[in-house]
């Protein structure tokens, strides 16, 4: 079918996406080096990618209620392509700065995509679509760290850029599958939309940094932005979305889940290191077959999803979770590394589980002309709540435990993690019980 293959393009381009957002960070050290710079300057080549990705995420599915989709597909890649471009042949920092800015700039229109595409043109296999985008996701996820690596022990850095210039193949795909279906028309609210930036600059800047001033500048803007959206004709966020209840705690539930999934991507090499003293080789081995078995059921968890409901898929999630986390904070602290990676199998699983379920579930709690807005804020909440959850996680590492809450621990040093674990395990009850609640009991969600 012709949606079929718009929706494995889409899953192709999610591949190259993903491996895009974090193949530099392996060669930040070697950036330093040739450019004769602090680690802290170089690391601008990542944290200035995720701000704008952040953002653009936002704008973009804004832009989609508005103009064709088709559109904007094709500026985004071609932007893309030609900051990758530009990173390619780049013979200073500046250039190289810039091409991951524009490639930020063009990229930020896939997360827009994956949230749009299974709503708009998968209406009554809305979960199997999202299933397939997750899959993309994983799988870029999967074969990232690996493809940068192997890339770069027999080449220059720079080649890094090369990768994402695959996209261009996608462009006659999506002209020819996506429709000329124009959007409702008007004007963007651009000064709300950079009010809206501000406040997530702001934010990001105060977590990567942790600086007062910033703080206070994304307290200022997200004070203007919500007047902003009171006054203005057209505002960039019609407020009545922000009253639609289900919507609102839709997000609120996404936000903790993905700020409790964020453990098994952040503590967890931590964890290998700290307590396992394994070397950064052996624990990206054992980071690999979580996200290898996610990238194969990203499919059955979309078709469950359409064929017995979100409600029923979130449920196994939650149980995965917990299974995870339970098991971390029982067994893996002082037992075999290889115990950490069979557990992470559930955590992965359950985390993409998650998502999915709860990605159907808030796209149908949205008006047609509300989709792209909606499903925009929840990609960028979604990115925002891993930085935020970075923050607090390293603080609570940074700071240890005098105690453990699993008898069974003796090192010190891991008390922290322990501890951690079994509070995540607690709140996954929590955030199933909350969805239970709201959406878990009613009927026709299927989809």
């Amino acid at each position: 079918m012709k949606s079929d293959k718009l929706i494995y393009t889409l899953a192709f381009t999610m591949i190259l996406s993903s491996m895009s957002a974090t193949m530099f960070n392996i060669v930040l050290p070697k950036m330093a080096a040739e450019f004769q710079l602090t680690y802290a300057q170089v690391s601008w080549v990542s944290a200035i990618y995720s701000l704008i990705y952040a953002i653009g995420s936002a704008i973009y599915s804004k832009l989609a209620d508005l103009i064709k989709l088709k559109s904007l597909v094709t500026f985004g890649i071609l932007f893309f392509c030609i900051g990758s471009l530009i990173g390619l042949v780049s013979g200073a920092f500046w250039m190289v700065l810039l091409g991951r800015i524009l490639q930020a700039c063009g990229a930020a229109v896939i997360p827009a995509m994956a949230m749009i595409v299974p709503i708009r043109f998968f209406a009554e296999r809305r979960g199997w679509a999202l299933g397939i985008t997750a899959t993309g996701l994983a799988i870029g996820g999967t074969i990232g760290p690996v493809v940068s690596a192997t890339l770069v022990s027999f080449a220059h850095w720079r080649w890094l850029f090369c990768l994402p210039l695959l996209l261009v193949v996608t462009l006659p795909f999506y002209r020819k599958y996506l429709n000329d279906e124009q959007g409702k028309g008007g004007k963007l609210d651009w000064i709300g939309g950079g009010l809206l930036a501000c406040t997530v600059a702001g934010l990001l800047l105060t977590l990567t940094f942790e600086n007062g001033l910033s703080a206070a500048m994304s307290a200022a803007a997200l004070l203007l932005f919500v007047v902003r959206i009171h006054k203005a004709t057209s505002p960039f966020v019609n407020p009545s979305l922000f009253r639609n209840v289900d919507y609102s705690l839709g997000l609120a539930i996404a936000v903790m889940g993905v700020s409790v999934g964020y453990c098994l991507l952040l503590l967890t090499p931590q964890l290998l290191a700290d307590v396992h003293d394994l070397s950064p080789g052996l624990i990206g081995f054992i980071m690999v077959p979580g996200a290898a078995v996610s990238a194969l059921l990203g499919r059955k968890a979309g078709k469950l999803a359409d064929a017995k409901g979100n409600s029923t898929l979130l449920a196994i999630a939650s149980v995965l979770l917990f299974v995870c986390f339970s098991l971390m904070y029982l067994f893996s602290l002082g037992g075999s590394p290889v115990l950490v990676a069979v557990f992470l199998i559930f955590g992965n699983v359950g985390l993409m589980f998650f998502q999915i379920a709860l990605s159907n579930t808030i796209s149908r709690t949205l008006p047609n002309e509300q989709t792209g807005i909606g499903m925009g804020l929840l990609s960028m909440l979604n990115f925002l709540s891993g930085a935020i959850a970075t923050g607090i996680y390293s603080k609570i590492v940074d700071h240890g435990a005098s105690f453990s809450l699993n008898p069974f621990v003796e090192e010190k040093n891991s008390y922290v993690y322990g501890n951690i674990y079994f509070v995540l395990t607690l709140a996954v009850l929590g955030i199933w019980i909350v969805y239970r609640v709201r959406f878990g009991s009613r009927t026709g969600e299927r989809g």
